[in-house]
């Protein structure tokens, strides 16, 4: 069958062979494990049950999980067999984030449908926001946290760094799918988010045009929209064209992201301490541990 799940729609028979996902049509998990380096509501004390993907429908040049977006590394698992895993994490876990869904999300909505009663904890869809409003559709009343980024609101700059030239526009009618399902931001006495939408943006070194219309964005979207702004890049690939890209952000510039957030009439949100941008916070992506 041919698959139009994301907003690429190359059409790839991935039964055969894989399309512009890298990722054939049965789940490619690269890692599954307690990782407690999500916002404090997503996260909490003991971490959420993180289930990361093989295989990504972006390209983004900079990508600091490039080993397994663009390479789809991980191993092949059925529903079953990710569930017995799943389980043995579950009654420690905060929530539970499936991270780069989005070109799994058919999938996704079918292995939902049988354990999202078993659950018992937010499930939270961690993707790039580059998400089919179709596609996401199929996971309204299976999802109860959406947690899209929102990288680029400069269409040039999205085609430059990898992603697809009409990110902003899929982006924008990805979100406000996400908000007609999740309208109503909700958290327990434990400040675990239960239900709603958590826009990531992610602020580049040399950037701030493009953080600042992003913001501008989601303000005009919804001025009480949480937003996180992160600090978090590093150059985890080597050899990136641009100089830019080859260096972490400075402190000025995140206290400047930091002031658009503010301007643009934003007013829920998460910062991180320039400290977040080292390796040590990236899984190692060996699989399964």
């Amino acid at each position: 069958m041919k698959c139009f799940d994301c907003p690429v729609k190359c059409g790839a028979e991935r039964d055969e062979k894989v399309g512009a996902c890298k990722a054939p049509t049965d789940f490619i998990v690269s890692h599954v494990d307690l990782h407690q380096w999500e916002e404090p509501c997503i996260s909490g004390e003991g971490g959420t049950l993180a289930v990361f993907f093989g295989g990504c429908n972006l390209n983004c040049i900079f990508c600091q999980n490039d080993v397994i977006s663009h390479g789809a590394r991980g191993r092949k698992l059925s529903f079953e067999q990710l569930w017995s895993i799943m389980a043995e994490y579950l009654p420690r876990a905060n929530t539970v984030s499936f991270v780069t869904p989005s070109h799994y999300v058919r999938r996704l909505s079918e292995f939902l449908r049988l354990h999202k009663k078993d659950i018992a904890l937010p499930v939270v869809y961690n993707s790039s926001g580059y998400d089919d409003v179709e596609g996401l559709k199929l996971l309204e009343g299976l999802v109860d946290v959406y947690l899209p980024d929102f990288k680029y609101a400069d269409s040039s700059l999205a085609y430059k760094y990898g992603a697809r030239r009409n990110y902003p526009e899929v982006a924008k009618k990805a979100l406000l799918e996400m908000l007609r399902q999740r309208p109503e931001v909700s958290f327990d006495t434990k400040g675990i988010m239960r239900s709603g939408v958590l826009v990531r943006h992610l602020v580049l070194p040399d950037c701030l045009d493009n953080t600042n219309e992003v913001m501008k964005t989601l303000a005009g979207i919804n001025p009480d929209l949480y937003v996180s702004l992160m600090a978090q890049y590093f150059p985890a690939v080597e050899g990136l064209p641009y100089e830019n890209l080859r260096r972490r952000l400075s402190e000025e510039e995140y206290e400047q992201a930091v002031e658009c957030f503010f301007e643009a009439g934003l007013i829920n949100g998460f910062s991180q301490e320039l400290t977040s941008a080292e390796e040590d916070f990236v899984p190692d992506f060996n699989l399964i541990r």
